[in-house]
C-alpha cells in the first residue's frame, strides 16, 4: 500500500508515494545545495519551468519564496482541483506562449 508522504510544500495537495511525486533540491545541486524535499512531479516541473538555476538559487532558495511568485500562484490556484496522483506537465505560462 502507498504510503501518505504528506502535504506537498508548493500546492498543499496530499502527496502518495509512488510515480506522482520527485525528490527536488531548493538549491540546485550545481550551485551547492544538498538537501532535498519530496513534491508532485507537476509542481517539481513547473518549478523548473519558470526559474533557472541560478534564480532558484539565488531568490528562491524554499518553498514559501517559490509560492510567493505570481506564476507559481497562478499555478497553484490551477492543480489545486487536481487529484494527488495527478501527473501531467504544467499549462505554458503567458510568458512562455509568447515566445
Amino acid at each position: 500500500m502507498p504510503r501518505d508522504l504528506g502535504p506537498c510544500p508548493v500546492c498543499g495537495r496530499v502527496m502518495i508515494e509512488g510515480p506522482s511525486v520527485d525528490r527536488h533540491h531548493w538549491v540546485p545541486k550545481c550551485e551547492g545545495g544538498s538537501e532535498a524535499e519530496w513534491l508532485h512531479c507537476v509542481c517539481h516541473r513547473m518549478i523548473h519551468r519558470v526559474f533557472g538555476e541560478r534564480e532558484l538559487a539565488q531568490g528562491y532558495p524554499d518553498a514559501a519564496a517559490v509560492r510567493a511568485h505570481p506564476e507559481i500562484a497562478r499555478f497553484i490556484f490551477w492543480v489545486r482541483r487536481k487529484p494527488p496522483e495527478f501527473v501531467d506537465w504544467p499549462r505554458l505560462s503567458a510568458r512562455e506562449r509568447k515566445r
